[in-house]
């Protein structure tokens, strides 16, 4: 889970967001609340300034992969052996987003900007798209530019316009992916109602594309995004009760798009027509004393051609579209220790999302996980996502004090079906080198987490990772054949700055 989010002045809303989770690491928090040295010297000086909100946050990360390091091999090298084939990376990361906001009585809004940039990573390929850096966005551009109308406590409508991050329930969907040097926003427009029987976020606008050669923009008519996001206060009394409708439309227009300038896995994406309708439900804190529970149950319908992010336009243009049904479901529980200082944790989550049982037919099954922040939920080191996947996570976290935090994750993970792929963090699936549908078995590995973070003085946070993954039947058979295969490792030291 992103470090970061603590240190942002939308803090209090995304770790709530993080920590609905209920069963996955949560991150340090500084020995008392921060708003960074610039508001400290501008609040002390004259208290109107409360109301304003300027600084900037600095992240540094330093990540080292063996075996499955990204490179300009490309993930279908993932694991290998062959000694032809480099997939080892070591990279420093970097990100420097300045912003200015107010928040008024019924007025507020954010400016944020972001530098970002890789330094020694092999994932650099001159000629590619985007020079194959999916994580460098250059010296600086718009992160977040909107304005927000409203008071919740006098009216029971809001307006939230401009380009904004969008994140709901445990991100598994929907997420700002901040973990990402990068993250993910959109241009959009959302129009909120609550009363005491329900509230709904109504959206519509286009993902933010990260180009490098221009100013980042989205294409709207082109690729649309809109959904309906509910909470439901009054229905259960010891639960959160959310539903939602999520629509993403792209037209065969789409392959006009210059997007030469954006890496991938993030451009040119298939032309589709899919919705995907979810119910999410969790405990509220202290419903059950110390135990807790969640429940998430996404259909999704429609239609989507096949095309990867890398084809190239006339591909895209002239893919037959298929008929889409497919499916996802998240159980979720843990208990707390609240008698202890530590507040020790346990917890047990499984996710399941269903793939393609037959790939030659006009039908797909395999499940799209649209905007996830997917880092959070299925291993630290990004090989899956929440298609054609089984994935049982244990948990077990504990936080010794306010500013400093450990967890041990384990993930066993296998296929849905081994007739569809195994799909990557970025939706991505894995289909050369070895990789393909031929009948190996579904039982991808495990994978072994340690996660450490250390609030030393309140602006900075460190954190700590380390993992391993050990690989499964569905590796060793796929490469059994092109140099054999090895367990993939991961290392990485992060630092970040509220300034």
């Amino acid at each position: 889970m992103t470090p970061l989010r603590s240190l942002l002045r939308s803090a209090g809303a995304a770790l709530l967001a993080a920590t609905s989770a209920l069963a996955q690491y949560t991150p340090s928090l500084p020995a008392r609340p921060f708003p960074g040295y610039a508001n400290e010297r501008l609040r002390g000086s004259d208290p109107y300034m409360s109301e304003w909100d300027i600084g900037v946050t600095v992240r540094a990360r330093l990540e080292a992969k063996d075996g499955a390091g990204f490179t300009d091999s490309g993930q279908n090298w993932d694991f290998s052996a062959n000694p032809l084939f480099d997939n080892n990376n070591s990279y420093w990361l970097t990100k420097v987003m300045p912003r200015v906001a107010y928040a008024g009585k019924r007025l507020a809004f954010t400016v944020e900007g972001r530098s970002s940039y890789s330094i020694g990573d092999e994932r650099f390929a001159a000629a590619g798209p985007g020079k194959g850096l999916a994580e460098r966005d250059g010296p600086l551009d718009l992160h977040q530019a909107f304005l927000y109308l409203g008071n919740h406590k006098e009216f029971p409508v809001s307006v939230k316009v401009g380009r904004q991050e969008l994140f709901y329930g445990d991100q598994r969907l929907l997420g700002h992916l901040r973990w990402n040097n990068n993250g993910r926003t959109f241009d959009t427009a959302k129009v909120r109602w609550q009363n005491s029987v329900f509230g709904v976020d109504v959206f519509a606008g286009g993902l933010v594309y990260n180009d490098h050669r221009n100013f980042n923009r989205s294409h709207l008519g082109k690729d649309t995004f809109s959904g309906a996001y509910f909470n439901w206060p009054t229905l259960a009394a010891k639960a959160v009760v959310e539903t939602y409708l999520l629509a993403r439309n792209v037209s065969a227009d789409i392959a006009g798009v210059d997007f030469t300038g954006v890496a991938a896995p993030f451009r040119l994406p298939a032309k589709q027509d899919l919705y995907t309708a979810g119910l999410r439900i969790r405990s509220k804190p202290g419903a059950y004393g110390p135990w807790d529970y969640g429940i998430e149950l996404m259909h999704q319908f429609g239609n989507r051609a096949t095309t990867a992010p890398a084809a190239a336009p006339a591909a895209v243009r002239a893919a037959a579209r298929l008929d889409q049904n497919a499916n996802a479901a998240v159980l979720q529980g843990g208990y707390t220790w609240t008698d202890y200082a530590w507040q020790p944790r346990l917890g047990l989550l499984y996710s399941y999302a269903s793939g393609d049982k037959n790939g030659t037919d006009a039908k797909s099954q395999t499940f799209q996980n649209l905007f996830a922040t997917t880092h959070l939920h299925y291993g630290y080191m990004d090989f899956s996502s929440l298609q054609n996947l089984h994935d049982l996570r244990l948990v077990y976290a504990f936080k010794p004090a306010a500013n400093l935090s450990f967890a041990l994750e384990g993930h066993v993970q296998y296929l849905a079906t081994s007739a569809d792929f195994w799909y990557n963090v970025g939706g991505v699936f894995r289909n050369a080198g070895g990789y393909a549908t031929r009948g190996h078995g579904n039982s991808l590995g495990r994978e072994l987490d340690l996660v450490a973070g250390w609030n030393p003085i309140p602006s900075t946070q460190i954190e700590l990772g380390v993992s391993r993954y050990f690989r499964g039947r569905y590796i060793k058979e796929s490469l059994s054949d092109n140099g054999g295969s090895k367990d993939g490792k991961y290392l990485y030291l992060q630092v970040s700055l509220n300034l």
